[in-house]
């Protein structure tokens, strides 16, 4: 909508044509655009164009105000601590986009970062002179231009409310089961002998079944919230259309940063005492428990 709409023309390197000299048309466009997307990952910290040159010109236009940069977190990396980890991050929570079981809404995020930029971008041009001397920062993203002595200590903590636990819940539930579907064919695409078999009961359960030679050799139900348990993500040996019994749960849980999965007990895996686990944490933690007979024998 923002092309079809006419705010925005697009530009990256795979419009490089075959003959252009490369460096020369990245410099044009990351020392003229207004808005430039970091798209962060693994990769992108690991490339030493991106990081070092890209990216070190991107945030010296952002910091004198030339320019917006937004960091679309893409995959899981350590970029809070890179030049632009003080920056607002998009999808929300700087949570990668392919951890989100619906990736849809995730670039809708992104989308509306950049259109909040380009609002905010509209409104400094078009201020009077007089209150244009010192521009706001964009909605979108915190300033880093400031050179002198400040803290280093600048999170505020954030108010997670019962409704974004319960939509974390869910998102979570979602990804468990696509991440267990995915699992069971690729563990029977590896595996000789091995078939796996995933059902979705309904919105809140699910079966899972793992067969070596034909015979059932482990079973589980994963469901969502019910009974005396009083919500979270359930996991029970077997098949069970009844919520009043579990051997594993994961709860939502929150500090003053971010929210998280928490197991009740960590069953036989051991490690830290309070885990605060990710979506794909949550889910490898379930699907250890499923498997934990086949990799016993």
């Amino acid at each position: 909508m923002l092309k079809r709409q006419g705010v925005i023309e697009i530009w990256h390197d795979r419009r490089i044509i075959a003959g252009e000299n490369i460096d020369r048309a990245i410099d044009e466009h990351i020392n003229s655009d207004e808005i430039i997307l970091l798209l962060v990952s693994p990769d992108f910290l690991a490339s030493d164009y991106c990081y070092e040159i890209e990216m070190k010109r991107a945030m010296e236009r952002h910091a004198a105000g030339e320019a917006v940069v937004i960091p679309v977190i893409l995959r899981a990396c350590d970029w809070h601590h890179a030049p632009f980890g003080k920056l607002s991050a998009t999808p929300r929570d700087g949570k990668p986009i392919i951890q989100w079981p619906d990736t849809d809404e995730a670039f809708l995020q992104v989308a509306k970062a950049v259109r909040g930029a380009v609002d905010s971008l509209s409104k400094r041009t078009s201020a009077p002179a007089a209150q244009s001397r010192i521009p706001a920062p964009p909605v979108a993203l915190l300033a880093t231009g400031s050179s002198g002595p400040r803290s280093s200590n600048l999170r505020l903590a954030k108010l997670f409310t019962q409704r974004d636990k319960d939509q974390l819940q869910t998102e979570a539930f979602d990804f468990i089961a696509r991440f267990f579907e995915n699992s069971l064919v690729e563990l029977a695409e590896r595996n000789e002998g091995v078939q796996g078999s995933f059902r979705r009961v309904d919105a809140n359960r699910f079966f899972a079944t793992i067969y070596q030679n034909g015979e059932d050799v482990a079973r589980c139900t994963i469901y969502m919230g019910g009974g005396a348990f009083g919500g979270g993500i359930n996991y029970i040996q077997g098949h069970a259309s009844e919520s009043n019994a579990l051997n594993e749960s994961l709860s939502v849980q929150a500090d003053d940063q971010s929210m998280y999965l928490r197991p009740m007990g960590m069953a036989f895996m051991g490690g830290e005492r309070d885990p605060k686990l990710s979506l794909e944490g949550g889910a490898e933690f379930f699907w250890a428990l499923l498997i934990h007979t086949l990799q016993q024998g």
